[in-house]
Parts: C-alpha cells; structure tokens; sequence
C-alpha cells in the first residue's frame, strides 16, 4: 500500500439554483483533482493552479484535516502522507471549490485505506464539514442533487440533469467569502416569501425530474436570498431578471456568489447575445469577468491508483485541463 497513489478528479458545483436555498446543487463541467498517497517521511502538500497561494501547506491543510478524520474513523493511523492537488475550480466565487475539496479529500482517503467508509458515510461527513448537503451532495454523487440535513443526518435524492441543459457562468474577478454572503441575509423571513419560495422550489424540481424546461422562468425565482444579496454583485438584479429576455431559460446566484448562472437550452441560437447580454450588464458597472459555458456533470469523483513513480502529479492532470 505505500507505493499506490490515488487520484479523485471531482467536479464543481452550483448550488441553490435559485429558490432552493441549501437544498438544490448541480455538478458542473469543472474540476479539481486531489491525489494522495502514504509519505516516505514527514507530510508534504503541493499545490498547484491559480489562486492557491496563501492555502497552507502544513498539517492545518484542509485537505490533510479531512483524510484524517476518515483514517481516525476508520481505525487507521496514517499521520504522514503526500498530498497534491490541483484546481480548475475557481476559489470563493460560488461554484464549490471548498466541497470539491472536501469531496476529493474524503474519497482519496478512503479509498488509500481500502474504502472501508460507505458512499453514504461520506455524505454525512461532507455535509457536517460544509454545513449544507446541496454543493457537497452534487460533487458526491453527480448530476443535480435534492437534499436536506436537520443537523444529524443527511438525505437526498438525485436526478439525472436534462440532457439537453447548458449553463453559462459569469465569474466576476473578485472573490466573495460565503460567511459575507450570509451575514447580509435576514433572520426571519414573511410567510408569503416562504410560502413563494416552497412552490418555486418544488416546482423546479418537478420541471428537472420531467424534463420540462419551459417552467424554468418561473420555477427560478427567489425571494429568500438573491434579493437580499444583490447589492454585493453590481449588475445582477438586471441580468436575474432580464436573461430571459435574451435567450436564457433562467438566471441565478450560483451558491453564495459572485458566479452568476444562466440556464439555455444547449441547441440555442441565442446563446452569443446572452453572453454578450450578461458581459455588457456586468461592464456597465465596471465588474471584469470570465465567462464559461459548462455542462452538467452527470458522474462524480473519478478514481484512478497507481503505484507508478515515472510521472508527476501534473502529467497526469496535463490533458483534461480546461483551457
């Protein structure tokens, strides 16, 4: 077993989709890849990608964190390893970057030991490190995820994404930490915000587990978040309500943000004016951002061990990196 390395290649993810706040995520077309292996002496981390420096390379590491919590549940004491990881993921913009993590580290862990904790298992602890099932839930198990958590235990259920659905992100260059995003959320919230919120919900999920995509407008609406969160990310109110208008089945927050998301049938001939739309909104407010158009993930991690030396971490991940 010292020689094997284990690589997890796991996607991103997009959470809430509007209405289902903590609730609803989808793995996306993006990835991180998380390798791990038993060290020759002390621990070591590598990482490599932008946006990783200031990440620590010590055992206060996330990633090292988390493999120890499989190794302690499992009853293994594995306290030196090697870690490396790369990301295409963009870091704190709303696209799950820290459940990718998360996910890459429980299932590398548990499969360097012999996978001795159920997919199941890893759910539970994922969802108690990130405190929602929703991102950690579409990294986990692919495709669109609908979950709860009381607190004790996570449930959910997972759809096969339309096969027809294609998303454009907007990643705006700055960053916004998740606790922010939260913080300028209200406490209490009105019954008929609630009761709004519940209908549009159920609804998209209806429309996703059918396939009817032509609900999408307006099974896409919120009121418990998005509003309250738009003064952070100038342009948004205009693009959430005038993507339709310009060839999107809807437009959302992705997670907390600063990633906006809009939702185009793939067979579109609109798809360059609603990405020229959410660019020219977006620069009209003097915001700089980077658009992709991905795909839904319908798979989760990818595992791959070796107990090959001759290549480097990054001739392996040299291939499937997204330009």
């Amino acid at each position: 077993m010292t020689e094997r390395r284990v690589m997890v290649k796991v996607p991103a993810s997009t959470a809430n989709l509007g209405p289902g706040f903590d609730t609803l995520g989808m793995a996306l077309s993006l990835y991180a890849w998380v390798e791990m292996s038993i060290a020759d002496g002390e621990t070591s981390i590598d990482m490599y990608g932008d946006g990783m420096e200031g990440i620590p390379q010590d055992k206060s590491n996330l990633i090292y964190k988390v493999a120890q919590l499989v190794f302690n549940e499992a009853g293994v004491y594995l306290p030196e390893i090697h870690i490396s990881m790369f990301s295409d993921i963009p870091l704190t913009r709303g696209l799950g970057s820290s459940a990718s993590a998360i996910v890459g580290a429980l299932v590398a862990a548990n499969t360097l030991i012999g996978s001795p904790l159920s997919e199941d298992r890893l759910f539970q602890i994922a969802t108690e490190l990130e405190g929602h099932p929703d991102n950690v839930g579409a990294s986990l198990f692919g495709g669109i995820v609908v979950a709860s958590w009381d607190g004790e235990r996570a449930e959910k259920v997972r759809l096969e994404p339309p096969p027809q659905l294609l998303a454009l992100a907007a990643i705006p260059q700055f960053q916004l930490a998740t606790e922010k995003a939260r913080n300028v959320l209200p406490k209490e919230t009105t019954l008929r915000d609630a009761v709004f919120n519940v209908a549009s919900s159920s609804l998209l999920v209806a429309a996703l587990a059918s396939g009817r995509l032509e609900l999408l407008p307006s099974a896409m609406r919120d009121r418990l978040h998005q509003p309250y969160r738009a003064a952070l990310i100038p342009g948004m109110d205009e693009i959430l309500r005038a993507a339709v208008d310009h060839g999107a089945l809807g437009a959302v927050l992705s997670g907390a943000g600063p990633t906006l998301l809009a939702l185009v049938e793939a067979g579109s001939v609109r798809k360059a004016e609603l990405e020229r739309f959410v660019l020219s909104t977006l620069h009209k407010e003097g915001i700089a951002a980077q658009t992709m158009w991905l795909r839904p993930c319908t798979s989760g991690p990818e595992i791959t061990v070796t107990d090959d030396r001759s290549t480097t971490f990054m001739e392996r991940v040299k291939g499937e990196i997204k330009a």
